[in-house]
């Protein structure tokens, strides 16, 4: 096997889903590849604008469905750059948003092998922002958090129960199959009337968006789709959603018939 030279790698944030978010330092670095190794949240619509001269492989994680364990894929990266040359890792979002980069950059370091990162537009912003939702809001909310909703045993983090007792926003990614039980835990520290939106298939064509209050979070359970990923938001910000009132009242017109 012909080995390359000038084996690099760049790390790139493909943005929260939409083609069009990825930046403009993303899209030059693509160009450049002459390997892409990319995630399940990457677009399909993203990679169908890169020439298709180019090598381009799945490693993608998805809940149950692993192509890959990160072990091998951190092995994968530097066989290509010493196969390819130019190495590009291209995640979901922002590499380091829970994308696991700093384990690949440290491996891929070991060997000598120089790594740089291409920042990308975060889905825990972008998406609730995509509906109308802001993070923070003068008066309402003045930060927020950004969490999983489980740790590596499948317990709730302790982030989850501090950010509950807070007054801030909370935004929770890959928590949409716990969600119910996410929502009964808030509500021990929070109003039953705290507002809460699901958004899946965020900045896509086909996104959708649930709201309601942590009072009734039960009667949505039957509409989300827990195949696919998806944000939580959960705080008083969710109020600015255009249909959170129209569709709260039909709720609870709903229950009292």
């Amino acid at each position: 096997m012909m080995q390359s030279k000038n084996p690099k790698v760049s790390l790139v944030g493909a943005g929260p889903g939409g083609v069009d978010l990825i930046t403009l330092r993303g899209i030059k670095v693509l160009q450049q590849a002459d390997v892409i190794l990319y995630d399940a949240l990457v677009s399909i619509d993203l990679l169908s604008e890169i020439d298709n001269s180019i090598p381009k492989i799945y490693v993608g994680k998805r809940c149950g469905k692993h192509s890959l364990l990160q072990g091998d894929i951190n092995k994968l990266i530097v066989e290509s750059a010493y196969k390819y040359g130019h190495v590009v890792r291209l995640k979901g979002g922002d590499p380091f948003v829970f994308g696991r980069a700093s384990e690949e950059i440290e491996y891929v370091e070991s060997f000598g092998i120089p790594v740089t990162v291409v920042p990308g537009i975060s889905s825990a912003i972008a998406v609730p922002a995509s509906q109308g939702i802001p993070v923070t809001r003068r008066g309402v909310s003045s930060s927020f958090w950004v969490m999983t909703a489980t740790k590596k045993d499948g317990s709730f983090s302790n982030d989850l129960i501090l950010a509950a007792k807070s007054s801030a926003t909370l935004v929770i990614l890959m928590g949409v199959r716990k969600f119910i039980k996410i929502a009964q835990e808030v509500a021990k520290h929070r109003s039953k009337l705290t507002p809460f939106a699901i958004i899946q298939n965020g900045t896509l064509g086909k996104e959708t968006c649930i709201t309601g209050t942590l009072s009734s979070c039960n009667t949505v359970k039957n509409n989300i789709n827990i195949a696919l990923p998806g944000v939580i938001v959960i705080g008083d910000v969710v109020a600015e959603h255009p249909s959170f009132f129209e569709e709260e009242l039909q709720r609870v017109l709903h229950s009292s018939l």
